[in-house]
């Protein structure tokens, strides 16, 4: 990493720093608004927790558990509703009805008809579901047509026009909907754990930190699911970018 750009990442951190710093000061109750440093001392004590561990590692399961069965649906269902009338006649109000519902809802309907420790993960998967779906539908709807009218001139089959015309075409829409994607993903599954309250999870976690006003546990916890969600956005655009074919990081 140059330094021009370790810069540009530690000179806005220090000032958000600063101002948190500032308003925790002003605000003189870490009931109310802890500091910084009081933050990084809840979240240094937690590190050696195996406690800790557990639910992180739930939460990044649950959470990479659904993205891929979202990522899945979404993608055969994008390539389903692009080429077929009928299918998308059918499907598209349906999984348009599930990007406008609020994620609550859907949280409570599910935990009636679902084990508790599901619940985020399906959850996960319902929010990445619409936005993979429409990355899809758009990119194979963008691919060029007249390397379609070739492929068809070289009379190559349905599976090398997907290879060689679609998934190229597909790539660039999908690459960005699955970025978008993971943080809802990850959004709705912390959200689904607050809820539910599964006996590991980072979301149970921040509920149990509420619970007994503990606030330096509450932003250590915020921290870290931030830190867990920038992380996977992070290895999710390095694995993008390795499948473009390479490019600096």
């Amino acid at each position: 990493m140059t330094g021009e750009r370790l810069k540009k990442i530690l000179l806005p951190l220090a000032f958000w720093l600063g101002v948190w710093w500032l308003c925790a000061l002003l605000v003189g109750k870490d009931l109310i608004l802890p500091a910084p440093a009081s933050v990084a001392v809840r979240l240094w004590s937690l590190l050696p927790d195996p406690g800790f561990w557990w639910a992180v590692g739930a939460s990044i399961g649950r959470v990479l558990a659904g993205f891929c069965l979202g990522s899945l649906l979404g993608v055969g269902l994008g390539a389903l509703t692009a080429v077929s009338p009928w299918g998308d006649a059918l499907l598209s109000p349906a999984l348009r009805a599930v990007r406008t519902v609020p994620v609550v809802s859907l949280i409570l309907l599910l935990f009636f008809s679902l084990p508790t420790h599901q619940v985020p993960t399906v959850v996960s998967a319902l929010m990445v579901l619409p936005v993979v779906w429409r990355a899809t539908r758009q990119g194979i709807a963008a691919a060029d047509p007249r390397l379609l009218e070739l492929a068809d001139h070289y009379r190559l089959g349905p599976w090398r026009k997907l290879r060689l015309v679609y998934c190229p075409a597909a790539l660039s829409a999908l690459a960005s909907g699955w970025e978008t994607a993971l943080g809802l993903c990850w959004k709705s599954g912390v959200a689904a754990e607050v809820l539910c309250q599964p006996k590991w999870g980072t979301g149970s976690q921040l509920q149990a930190a509420k619970a007994y006003l503990d606030a330096p546990g509450l932003f250590a916890w915020t921290v870290v699911i931030i830190l867990l969600s920038l992380g996977m956005e992070w290895l999710l655009r390095l694995c993008l970018r390795a499948w473009r074919g390479g490019g600096k990081v």
